[in-house]
């Protein structure tokens, strides 16, 4: 199939919009992504025509509207091929999802002896909830370090292993390097030793195919804000015969099935069954139905299509950036969507407001993962990140405009 890239940037509107009177280049991706039209029209016309709350009214609307998700649901577990619906749990995004996880997880399955294993390369999120419920149950925190290309080694998990080990939890792919990391071959190690495995797909998501069933994780979480939806919507995909182990992080309405109170006393409360019992309160519906129809929209154009594209791009950008004088480019030699990258002696915040100035947006600063900045001994990056939207074009100018501000600050 042709890969219609002028099409498909005519479905972004945002696309028209002017950056200081420059055409706009968005190379942030990795942050968020830019939503097609049909997703906004999705959403506006429910406000318009269908807005009601959700599994609380007997009302036509509200039962469309119940239906609807549950729908959704069936679509996202089919995207990444999850055994059923009921595997899928709604969370606000991976942030949540990684909070909720891992409390859940630690109540019953961990204890000051044991410890669990995150990596170097991890984003903030999946760093400070671990260290906070470290120092709540006393449990430790092993990092899985990279090797110098950039890369985690296998041999090196197996060294950080022990009986103790229960969890690991792991990116998919570095919000920095855009290393894709040997996820199925990972999960084959620790099953060996019984680790319960935690997947952050947020990154990942949007530029592979995700079978759940095949990589064989406990756990794979991600954002719709990522997959061209709207912010708000997270997804837990949790192995059925694991979700059912799992305690409530967050209480509310909408997932009792009785509280029985004797003699003034609360004696028993008893919950729905999962995955809508860790789904407390009102959704947000609307975003949940954006997030249903930007994988329609995926769908339409086909992820493989997506992929292909992205990979001459991203192998097109690194090209081109070789050729810079004075450039570090910073992990592995291949990369996904991602690229992290600093000119010697300029600063990465003075290349992030030039190139605004010349209405390109990249992302600049600690990507919010400290420790793997550290590891390559500076205080922050430049970090471009493409989408299925993202053309040589948008990439000519972008390195047009680096030559420029490098000759500029010299």
């Amino acid at each position: 199939m042709n890969y219609n890239i002028k099409k498909i940037k005519l479905d972004f509107p945002i696309f028209k919009k002017k950056i200081n009177k420059k055409k706009f280049v968005y190379l942030d991706n990795a942050s968020t992504s830019q939503k097609p039209k049909i997703v906004i029209k999705k959403q506006s016309e429910f406000y318009k025509k269908q807005y009601s709350s959700i599994n609380r009214g007997i009302y036509k609307l509200s039962n469309i509207n119940s239906n609807y998700l549950e729908e959704i649901r069936i679509k996202i577990a089919k995207f990444i091929n999850a055994k059923s619906p009921e595997e899928i749990i709604f969370t606000n995004n991976t942030t949540e999802s990684i909070n909720f996880i891992s409390n859940s997880l630690t109540e019953k399955n961990i204890n000051k002896n044991n410890n669990i294993i995150i990596s170097i390369m991890e984003h903030h999120s999946n760093i400070i909830p671990w260290y906070i419920l470290s120092n709540k149950i006393g449990f430790n925190i092993k990092i899985w370090n990279i090797n110098n290309k950039g890369e985690l080694n296998l041999n090196n998990l197996i060294e950080l292993i022990d009986k103790n080990t229960k969890i690991i939890s792991i990116t998919h792919l570095s919000n920095v390097l855009g290393t894709l990391n040997p996820i199925e071959k990972i999960i084959s190690i620790v099953k060996k030793y019984n680790i319960i495995s935690i997947i952050d797909g947020a990154q990942a998501i949007s530029h592979k195919i995700i079978d759940v069933q095949k990589i064989k994780c406990d756990f794979y979480l991600f954002s719709g804000h990522k997959l061209y939806a709207p912010t708000g919507t997270g997804i837990i995909y949790a192995k059925k015969k694991i979700i059912n182990k799992l305690n409530n992080w967050k209480t509310g309405g909408g997932i009792i099935s009785n509280i029985d109170i004797k003699n003034n006393n609360i004696k028993k409360i008893e919950f729905i069954n999962p995955p809508w019992k860790f789904e407390p309160g009102t959704q947000n519906i609307e975003s949940i139905i954006g997030l249903g129809t930007a994988i329609d929209y995926i769908n339409k154009i086909n992820i493989n299509n997506i992929i292909n594209h992205e990979k001459k791009i991203i192998n097109y950008t690194l090209k081109k950036l070789k050729l810079i004088k004075n450039i570090e480019i910073y992990g592995s030699k291949k990369k996904t969507a991602i690229i992290s990258f600093n000119i010697k002696n300029i600063h990465c915040y003075d290349i992030g407001v030039l190139l605004d100035q010349n209405g390109i947006s990249i992302r600049t600063g600690n990507q919010c993962a400290i420790p793997l900045i550290k590891h390559y001994n500076t205080t922050g990056v430049c970090r471009l990140s493409i989408g299925m939207y993202t053309s040589k074009n948008d990439i000519n100018k972008f390195i047009y405009t680096i030559k420029k501000i490098i000759k500029r600050l010299k």
